[in-house]
């Protein structure tokens, strides 16, 4: 053959080859293509090469194509441009900006169709800094006046809040164009900056720029983002009134910012005109009116328009397990929760979240392990947010174990690195008695917020290490963390805990003065508890009546609690009747009067007390306490004889009573508030439930182990003093978790110091 004849050949085969890369439409035959070029021997032509790299972009094929990237040795502009477009628009927005860089690196000068993928690229990752410089280099290039390029900077610079920047650019714009306008007036609502927001978007007529629904529903959203739920609703209205029609986006968006506001008229005008425009039956929208419902507390409205839906959404049941969770009726959640359980073929990790959280939220802790067990039979995958949500109902009631294999679950699957997750993990392990581990986690938490150093404080102000939640407080401080409210209530408790008046005293008189925060009436309720139980009745009183504010349960109740301590009848009468008015329905209120008048043996005065009640149809909330023993939680209620070991305990408890006699210790029968013989009283303070708890976990568990116990009410002086003994005769430590704080009990001491 001639080298002529070779020629033409090789031109022949250049235009089948173009042929073939054009006719390719899909991956196999574009694979195929670039065989039959390696075997003819055009690999190291570029167009090809360019035109296989589009190809294989396309198809988001990018390691095939970044080797004939690699391969090239003179690459050009199409080489990086199809591959720096595909990449964007599968959201690799990372490998973009590298493809940008290397693109840079070979003295390659980017088009107006490569600068705006680059751009992209940097919005989506906030990455302002890199961002400033791919418009720096625009400038330097010219490349930054091309309309497209600007359009996209002010896009940028919006979705990285950098304002300012974006306003400066836009106000350049030789041809503006409504998606640009829209997105910096939204930027500015976002922010909360009503100001511009609304100049920006009035300035629409002047610059010759016609809104449409995307403008609109941007403003809506962009305020109820930030917080400015009435200024969300005035644009809504606003919107209808200059005669744009609200769509399902813009009703989607304002229906979360009328709940917010509790505002009920406006969600029924809103209801009334989703029928209207016969958007009802759109899923998006049920759920919004149902979470709108339930934070108005029209409970029956909310049922009505889930019930009224045409199919069944998982969005819309969320919704009213959630808004029938937050109007306190958990148990209706429940029942809703199962029936639908049967019906749906899966719900999802949103669903069993929610339900989750309402019975963590609602005192249903062995329910919240239970269901967290169904789910994982369901094989649905929890997220960081259900262990956030299980781990305090392992704290409630101290389900060590369960919170450990909670714990365990999160280091599998990477949660333990979650903030929330870790403060969650911190307030369990504090509210299990293992103050120890809840600091080890506390300390190897790589980034610290508000809610774990909360967290931390308010551990130790439990176990009443007020020394530990000082130095914790003064810690966040030295490391730039500002505390807020509920900072301050952990050091108050921390310090009412010890009897710690001064230095009470000194934090609360420097949140306003220092710290710039008014104290609220939780504040006013840790001093009054302070000065009370430390006996400074007088000034505890002092300080209710001078309040700036209205004094509400929580501080009558502080005051009534350690007028029971000190016996003072005349205040704690004052006390109750207070109570009596903000609280009629709660009998533990008639209950701490009662005791009041028992410890001063005012029996008729009792039994008015007692008469009050029955007369208002109240009854004594029963002492009731949780033990775990071989990762089942018991529960005991005082005077229980329902649990099939009640004989084995009541037995047990008989002989310990008689050793702690034979070893001079008493019973403490001045907490018996009955007018009965003293041997009745004895039989009466065996059967209080922490006792029965401990003892169970006694007798079902091996010499030396540690006993965990929980009880709702405080525990009682005898009780205190039984533990004690109890401590050291069977050399146990004995944790119980009272309604105030935590008791350590060990070798005959408790770490509270007899002060509780």
């Amino acid at each position: 053959m001639s080298v002529r004849q070779a020629q033409t050949l090789r031109v022949f085969d250049s235009h089948t080859i173009l042929s073939l890369i054009t006719k390719s439409t899909s991956l196999s035959q574009t694979q195929q293509v670039h065989a039959h070029i390696l075997k003819t021997g055009h690999s190291d032509d570029t167009h090809f090469t360019n035109k296989l790299l589009s190809l294989y972009a396309n198809y988001n094929c990018f390691t095939d194509a970044e080797s004939l990237l690699h391969s090239l040795p003179n690459p050009n502009i199409f080489s990086f441009k199809a591959l720096i477009h595909a990449s964007s628009k599968s959201n690799l927005f990372s490998y973009t900006l590298v493809l940008f860089s290397r693109l840079l690196s070979a003295c390659i000068l980017p088009d107006v169709h490569v600068l705006p993928s680059a751009i992209k690229a940097c919005a989506w990752l906030s990455a302002s800094e890199v961002g400033k410089q791919v418009h720096g280099y625009g400038l330097t290039t010219g490349l930054a006046s091309d309309s497209f390029v600007e359009a996209s900077l002010v896009h940028m610079y919006v979705k990285c809040d950098q304002l300012k920047s974006a306003r400066k650019v836009f106000d350049k714009m030789l041809y503006l164009d409504v998606v640009s306008w829209s997105a910096l007036a939204a930027g500015y609502a976002k922010q909360g900056d009503v100001v511009n927001a609304k100049m920006v978007f009035d300035e629409a007529g002047k610059l010759g720029i016609e809104p449409n629904p995307v403008s609109w529903n941007g403003m809506i959203a962009g305020f109820n983002q930030s917080g400015l739920y009435s200024e969300a609703v005035l644009m809504f209205q606003r919107m209808n009134s200059e005669g744009f029609k609200s769509d399902r986006t813009s009703i989607s968006s304002v229906l979360p910012a009328i709940s917010d506001l509790e505002d009920l008229k406006m969600g029924v005008q809103v209801h009334s005109h989703v029928i209207k425009m016969g958007f009802e039956s759109d899923n998006c929208i049920i759920s919004a009116l149902i979470d709108m419902y339930s934070k108005c507390r029209c409970i029956s409205e909310m049922s009505q328009v889930f019930e009224g839906a045409e199919e069944m959404d998982l969005g819309a049941f969320n919704a009213l397990v959630a808004g029938l969770s937050r109007n306190g009726l958990v148990d209706e959640a429940f029942k809703v929760f199962k029936k639908f359980k049967r019906k749906v073929k899966e719900f999802n990790v949103v669903t069993w979240t929610s339900m989750i959280s309402s019975c963590s939220q609602h005192g249903k802790d062995l329910e919240a392990l239970e269901i967290f067990r169904e789910m994982q039979l369901a094989k649905v995958r929890p997220n960081s947010v259900t262990i956030s949500c299980l781990l305090p109902a392992c704290g409630n009631i101290a389900a060590l174990v369960h919170g450990k294999a909670t714990h365990c679950f999160s280091l599998r699957n990477c949660f333990s690195d979650d903030v929330y997750v870790a403060s969650a993990l911190i307030d369990m392990y504090a509210n299990c008695g293992r103050i120890q581990l809840a600091r080890f986690i506390f300390d190897r938490m790589p980034v610290h917020n508000l809610v774990c150093w909360n967290a931390m404080a308010s551990g130790y102000a439990m176990h009443g290490k007020a020394k530990e939640a000082i130095e914790i407080f003064d810690l966040m401080q030295r490391r730039g963390q500002k505390p807020d409210f509920i900072s301050f209530m952990s050091v108050l408790s921390a310090c009412s805990q010890e009897g710690l008046t001064e230095q009470g005293q000194h934090y609360f008189d420097s949140m306003s003065r220092v710290h710039g925060l008014e104290a609220r009436v939780e504040h006013y309720a840790c001093m009054v508890s302070l000065l009370s139980r430390a006996g400074k009745l007088k000034e505890a009183y002092n300080m209710i009546s001078t309040m700036p504010i209205e004094p509400d349960a929580c501080v009558w109740g502080a005051l009534l609690s350690s007028c029971r301590i000190h016996r003072n009848m005349s205040l704690g009468e004052m006390a109750a009747n207070k109570l009596f008015e903000l609280e009629p329905k709660n009998p533990g209120n008639y209950i701490l009067l009662s005791n009041i008048y028992a410890s001063n043996n005012r029996w008729n005065e009792v039994d008015r007390v007692r008469d009050m009640m029955k007369h208002v149809g109240l009854s004594k909330n029963p002492g009731c306490s949780w033990i775990e023993i071989k990762n089942k939680v018991h529960m005991l209620l005082a005077g229980d004889d329902l649990h099939p070991q009640m004989p084995q305990i009541m037995e047990k408890l008989r002989k310990l009573s008689m050793d702690m006699k034979n070893s001079g210790v008493s019973h403490d029968t001045d907490f018996v508030l009955q007018d009965v013989e003293e041997q009745d009283k004895e039989l009466i303070l065996r059967g209080h439930s922490e006792k029965l708890a401990v003892v169970l976990g006694i007798i079902n568990t091996n010499p030396g182990t540690p006993l965990r116990v929980i009880k709702n009410l405080r525990i009682c002086g005898d009780c205190h003093a039984f533990i004690k003994f109890i401590s050291s005769f069977e050399g146990r430590e004995i944790y119980v978790r009272d309604a105030n704080r935590y008791h350590h009990f060990s070798e005959g001491v408790c770490s509270c110091g007899d002060y509780w």
